[in-house]
């Protein structure tokens, strides 16, 4: 009598097998971690109240958050970091990668490194630091006096654009250095011989900076234009730390806002959570858009 033969698999689906088994556990924490709480953040969105007494109220929190004068405001003040920081930030990035790119330059791994270093100070240290140089007795107002260029201390947590301005200052500081890792990594990628093709034929140093880097990082720009503009629009930390989101809430964060919305005073889980939707929107929508302006195949 004939045997049946066994089921076998071939190697391509033993593969494939072994590749969801390794996969599967990531992925069921993925969703446990990150898709669930999403779930769960938006069923909060729907709902009033507090603890055990929280029920259902449709879009109530979305209309009331349209209505809100200060989540308004906290959402001008996001927008105009974003505005002002993100592009600052990129070019200053691309300007520092292409300077200590040169091979012309001595000590690169020390300004490299010193460029860097900001990155891996922490977000409170670095935040009290910046707070104590611009208080009114701090080094800022002590060199500007020394100098002459002005007469008193000046409050720079005093005035909403002062506020602003010092965030600004320190996200810069901050953060700058890492994306110029990203673009010197790309420069690097560069054969030399292009910019000195361009230099034989009349190119000035401006012109190899339009013609060459740039076209050459874009994928690589439009990679640290989102990332920034995420991390921007989920700004938080020198918001509460470094002005305290003062003065009232002229230089209050989207994120700031939330929190304080969530965990302090009489908290409002389903207000937080449908601000936080929409934080949600605005990074969905932002990170879509600049794809679509930088995606040049």
């Amino acid at each position: 009598m004939e045997q049946k033969k066994g089921f076998k698999l071939g190697l391509n689906q033993k593969q494939g097998l072994i590749g969801w088994a390794f996969l599967s556990v990531a992925a069921a924490l993925i969703i446990v971690m990150n898709f669930y709480p999403m779930f769960r953040g938006f069923l909060f969105s729907l709902q009033t109240g507090v603890g055990a007494n929280m029920e259902y109220a449709g879009l109530f929190n979305y209309r009331r958050l349209l209505e809100d004068p200060q989540f308004r405001q906290t959402v001008s003040n996001t927008f105009f970091y974003l505005a002002v920081q993100v592009p600052v930030m990129i070019v200053l990035g691309l300007i520092l990668a292409s300077m200590l790119n040169s091979k012309n330059l001595k000590f690169k791994g020390f300004f490299r490194t010193t460029i860097f270093l900001p990155c891996t100070v922490g977000l409170v240290a670095y935040s009290l630091v910046f707070r104590q140089m611009f208080a009114v007795s701090g080094i800022v107002n002590t060199i500007a006096m020394n100098i002459g260029i002005m007469d008193t201390p000046f409050n720079w947590f005093g005035t909403a654009w002062s506020a602003r301005l010092i965030i600004i200052l320190g996200l810069l500081w901050r953060w700058t250095g890492f994306n110029m890792i990203f673009y010197l990594a790309g420069l690097q990628n560069i054969d030399q011989s292009i910019y000195e093709a361009a230099r034989i034929d009349g190119a000035n140093v401006l012109q190899q900076f339009r013609r060459i880097t740039i076209p050459v990082l874009r994928p690589i720009i439009l990679l640290t234009a989102i990332m920034s503009t995420n991390g921007t629009l989920q700004l938080f930390d020198e918001s509460v730390n470094l002005t305290g989101g003062g003065p009232g809430i002229t230089s209050r964060s989207m994120s700031h806002h939330i929190f304080n919305a969530a965990f302090q005073g009489i908290p409002q889980i389903g207000y937080a959570s449908a601000m936080s939707f929409v934080i949600l929107l605005f990074v969905g929508t932002l990170a879509f858009i600049q794809i679509k302006i930088g995606d040049k195949r």
